[in-house]
């Protein structure tokens, strides 16, 4: 559109000799196309995808098992009728237990003679029932230490900024060696708004160190309002 004003500007005047090259048929199809396409990349256009949903934790979940030399004990079996320790039969339970836990952060402190804090709060779930897995016996001591071990776990607890926060304690026995009286440390705990759910494991006609302390058990559920089950 500019030709003659060129022409003027240069002070020449096209000859008649002078031809303009016919467009490629090809370029009549592109050119459109290019200018469209051009024009819907100034526009950025955006796809949007389905939302993408981020589950949070709700709940920091603390579980406590006994390692004490009773729970070597083998009055469980497994699904194949094969006959198993208590802490085998808790090993098999937690783990399903744990698997089924998608959006709860976990801890697992194993106790003896004196708790031991395995895994602070996580979300590798994995990491807590390869942990669990390579737990033995006696490892913590012969005693069973019930209150200080739920001692430990209210310490931990300090730092959870989830509103739900719940114990899971698993043992055979009753507390033979607590600095802190299982009861005591269930009042303190239920101050704390964490909740302890028990689980007696093992023979309840037992006698001696190995007899079972329901009532203990029931009481700790009791005061911080958890429940109480026989396994």
């Amino acid at each position: 559109p500019f030709l003659q004003r060129l022409a003027g500007l240069a002070r020449q005047r096209p000859s008649k000799a002078a031809v303009v090259l016919r467009r490629h048929r090809v370029l009549l199809f592109l050119l459109p196309v290019w200018w469209a396409l051009i024009v819907v990349a100034l526009a950025r256009p955006v796809w949007l995808a389905d939302p993408i949903e981020k589950t949070e934790s709700t709940r920091d979940l603390m579980l406590l098992v006994d390692l004490s030399g009773s729970m070597e004990t083998g009055d469980f079996k497994d699904p194949q009728g094969k006959r198993i320790s208590r802490l085998d039969a808790v090993k098999m339970v937690l783990s399903d237990f744990v698997e089924r836990r998608k959006s709860d952060r976990l801890g697992l402190i194993v106790f003896g003679n004196e708790p031991y804090l395995q895994v602070p709060f996580t979300r590798d779930h994995e990491v807590v029932r390869t942990l669990l897995g390579q737990t033995k016996t006696k490892m913590a001591g012969v005693q069973t230490a019930i209150g200080d071990a739920i001692g430990l776990a209210i310490k931990h607890f300090e730092s959870s900024k989830y509103e739900t926060r719940t114990v899971v304690l698993l043992t055979d026995g009753n507390d033979t060696g607590s600095k802190v009286p299982p009861r005591k440390a269930a009042e303190i705990a239920s101050q704390r708004g964490i909740t302890i759910h028990t689980v007696a494991v093992g023979d309840p006609k037992a006698a001696g160190e190995e007899k079972m302390d329901v009532e203990a058990l029931q009481a700790i559920s009791s005061a911080t309002k958890g429940s109480f089950f026989r396994a």
